[in-house]
């Protein structure tokens, strides 16, 4: 006779250990906000949205259709952990630009911004290419950790707690980026 396998009474929308933040109207009326602005103050210009792999696809994908301008995208991933946990501060590009941005209007898009080192690395990187303008749009923004980084955010969704975040994109060793809300994960060693 083999062992039944147990029931679970939830799924991984319904999880007893995450507590939801933001829930999917929330974000898309912040995100639909955030889109007006940007339509308003990059019109007429050449506008380029680089989205910050991996965190970054679920948001770049609602922010791009809600802004009504011609526009380009474009992806980069970085790393700045070299198999530890710790940022070092040294940024090594893992994806590079498929296009050059040179006289363009850049937004970097990206999922959530804490000690802002890694982001401060990667912007100098990409203001040496020679664009018009290089903006930073974040999801969140999860200040408390950045106490070494002067960083200026100019397109926010959300500014958050100093809790461990997943969902719309951030993940837990690569679960939750599927779910359409941010929650904080109420106990981290039960992921």
């Amino acid at each position: 006779m083999s062992a039944e396998s147990p029931k679970i009474d939830h799924t991984e929308f319904t999880n007893p250990n995450l507590e939801v933040l933001y829930s999917v109207d929330q974000i898309q009326q912040r995100i639909a906000e955030l889109g007006a602005m940007i339509t308003s103050e990059y019109r007429g210009r050449d506008l380029v949205l680089v989205g910050v792999l991996k965190g970054s696809c679920v948001f770049l994908a609602d922010l791009m259709r809600v802004i009504d301008l011609e526009l380009t995208i474009d992806f980069m991933s970085v790393s700045s952990y070299k198999d530890g946990t710790v940022s070092t501060g040294d940024v090594e590009i893992l994806k590079d630009l498929s296009n050059p941005i040179r006289d363009k209007d850049v937004i970097v898009v990206e999922d959530i911004v804490d000690t802002g080192l890694t982001l401060s690395r990667l912007l100098e990187i990409l203001d040496s290419r020679g664009a018009n303008s290089i903006k930073l749009a974040t999801f969140l923004d999860k200040p408390e950790p950045r106490i070494k980084t002067e960083l200026k955010i100019d397109y926010t969704g959300f500014v958050v707690p100093n809790r461990f975040l997943v969902g719309y994109g951030l993940d837990a060793a690569g679960r939750y980026r599927n779910l359409p809300f941010i929650a904080a994960v109420r106990d981290p060693s039960a992921v």
